[in-house]
Formats: structure tokens, sequence, C-alpha cells
């Protein structure tokens, strides 16, 4: 396998260029969890995996309780599956919540208070009530409890890795918090070794070829569990050797051809990208700090072409058109050029109500 295969297998395991989900719940749980800062973003980055989907479409998932948003790894917003929120969230968060003890305590947030917290927010939601951050926030000011400096997103932050809360439908252009219980019932059970094993398969099969470290950054675990992950799914993997490092690659992928060497419009913070430790087999190391700009984790959104980063892009409403404008890193080629026009083109069609 040659690093060009690495990003052609990545683009048709992570249904980029090969899709064969049909729902927005059968993308976000093939791929086991799915970045999602941007709001926005991360909807296209379910719908590009799906064609002819739109936004509407995608947030209709969210609001019949098939795909839920959630901090589940790294303390970082995702999407997951309905069916795997509660496993995940009760696996995975620990951890992290742990590793927050000092920025609790610069917060001055202790025990007590969130049990407060907890207290006010199920007061405020039980019965299948959404209320927005706002709204949220409100209410714990008028317990008595601060929300200033980072305090307010901090609460929210905790108690949805404990599993209290989750995002619920988004209501005109606000974020609405709901209890997770309530919005997503009979929650699934999966013991340790089970939960490391299913993980390690979602993960290698969607975003392989992957190498263990890879599925350590993704995950948020520790060397040790991710090698007992995919120690147990290994047998339904191949295993190939790039340039002195082994990476895990799903048995069943399809004949190279040239479905992968097409070009794409990624969102910001897609799994393409932000689903790897080791991004060079995509990313030229010249090209890095121009989709990180500043090195401050904020990923702007990527022109893909045969594979590779070529540039970054954004969009723009103008007479209620929607504009994309490219930035390419080099002068693209003129079926490059048409290639994003056309795909533009199919994400101005996502976005239509």
């Amino acid at each position: 396998m040659t690093p060009k295969e690495i990003t052609h297998h990545r683009l048709r395991n992570q249904q980029i260029a090969l899709t064969t989900s049909k729902t927005p719940e059968d993308v976000v749980a093939k791929l086991g969890a799915m970045q999602a800062q941007d709001y926005g973003g991360a909807l296209w980055a379910i719908g590009l995996r799906l064609p002819q989907a739109t936004e509407v479409e995608v947030e209709k998932a969210i609001a019949r309780r098939a795909i839920v948003r959630t901090w589940p790894m790294r303390g970082t917003l995702h999407f997951v599956a309905a069916a795997d929120v509660h496993w995940m969230l009760r696996f995975l968060t620990p951890r992290i919540v742990a590793g927050a003890a000092r920025r609790r305590q610069q917060l001055e947030l202790d025990d007590a208070t969130f049990v407060r917290c907890e207290k006010v927010f199920v007061r405020a939601l039980q019965g299948g009530k959404q209320l927005t951050r706002e709204e949220m926030f409100s209410s714990l000011e008028r317990a008595k409890i601060a929300v200033d400096n980072q305090r307010g997103y901090h609460i929210l932050w905790r108690l949805a890795q404990e599993r209290l809360l989750c995002f619920g439908a988004r209501q005109g252009k606000q974020q609405t918090f709901t209890l997770l219980d309530e919005w997503v019932p009979a929650p699934s059970k999966l013991e340790r070794e089970a939960a490391l094993a299913e993980l390690a398969r979602r993960y290698f099969t969607s975003h392989g070829p992957a190498t263990l470290h890879d599925f350590v950054w993704w995950s948020g675990m520790k060397v040790s569990e991710a090698r007992e992950g995919l120690e147990a799914v290994s047998p339904q993997l191949v295993k190939e050797t790039v340039d002195g490092k082994i990476y895990w690659v799903p048995p069943d992928v399809p004949a190279s051809d040239r479905t992968s060497a097409g070009v794409y419009l990624l969102p910001a913070f897609d799994e393409y990208m932000l689903g790897y430790q080791d991004r060079s087999a995509a990313l030229d190391s010249r090209h890095a700090r121009k989709i990180v700009p500043g090195g401050n984790g904020m990923f702007l959104p990527t022109i893909i072409s045969n594979g590779r980063v070529v540039g970054t892009w954004k969009r723009a409403f103008k007479k209620k058109t929607m504009v994309v404008m490219p930035s390419p890193f080099t002068s693209l080629t003129k079926a490059e050029t048409h290639a994003v026009a056309a795909v533009a083109e199919r994400y101005g069609q996502f976005l239509k109500r």
C-alpha cells in the first residue's frame, strides 16, 4: 500500500467517495462518531456522505432522535447514533471529567454545586422540555448559581458527559438542551471489553487505513485500552505496512478505481482530517498552518483533490444565493475548477429548504 492508496481507501471507507448508507443515522453509526463543533459544518459532513440529502433531512434525523449531539469523547462535540450515545458516554467520559479537576477548581465549581445544578435542570426540563443555552443559564441564575466566566458552559459540558443532558432539536438558530434519558430512553449497555472492541471495529472499518495511535487520538483512550480493543478485532482486519508504520484496514476494501480521485468540499473539522493523529497522507506539512490559522485548533473547510488537501474554502450569501469561494494553495487545473463548481452546486442543493 502506498500513501496515495491510504487516502483513496479512507475516502471510500469514510463514505465520501463511495456511499453505502441510506440515512443520516446510518452515516453516523458507520463512522462511530463525527465531530460537530461547527453545527452547520457537521450537518454537511453527514450530507456529503448521502447523495441527494438536504440539510432539512439531516436535522429531521436529530429531531426524531436518531442521532444525538453531545460530548462523547475527548471533551469535544460529536454526533453519535442514538443507539450508541449511552454506552459511549458511560465508557469514554469519566477520564475526561476527572482530568478537568483543576479547571473546576479555577471556576470554583465543587460537587455540591453540580448536585444543585442537576436538580435545577431536572426541574426545568422534565416532561420533554427543550431549552436554549440562555434559558438554561437563566434557570441557574434564578437558583443563585453564577454562570459567568465560562462557569455555565462548563456546567453544561460536565452534566452532558455524566449523561444528564444532551442537545435537542434546533429552535430557529438556537441550539437547545434536553434530558438525555427522556430524549433517548432505554439505554444500551456494553461491558468494558465489548465497548473496547466495538469502538475499535467502528473506527478501523470506517477510518482505515489507520494506526493504533490514530485510534488513540480519535477515541481519547489510553494506549493500553486502545491496543486491547484493536487486538480484539484485529482478526477481522488486514494489516498493512507503509513506510515502517502498521496500518489496519477493513478486509472488504473495493479494488482501486477512479471514484476516490475526485474533488470534494469538506466542512471544517471533518473526520477525513480530524479522525487521525497523523494527517500527512492527505496534508502536506507546508500547508498545515493554512487549514489551522494561528494553530488555535480551529480547522477551516478544505478542498480535497485526488485524496490530498489542495486548498480551503468558505461560503457567502449574496442576494439569497450561496457562493463558494475557494482559496487553493496553488492554481487548480481546469478540471479541478469545474469539479469545485459542480460540488459547490451540490452543496447549494443541500442547503435549500
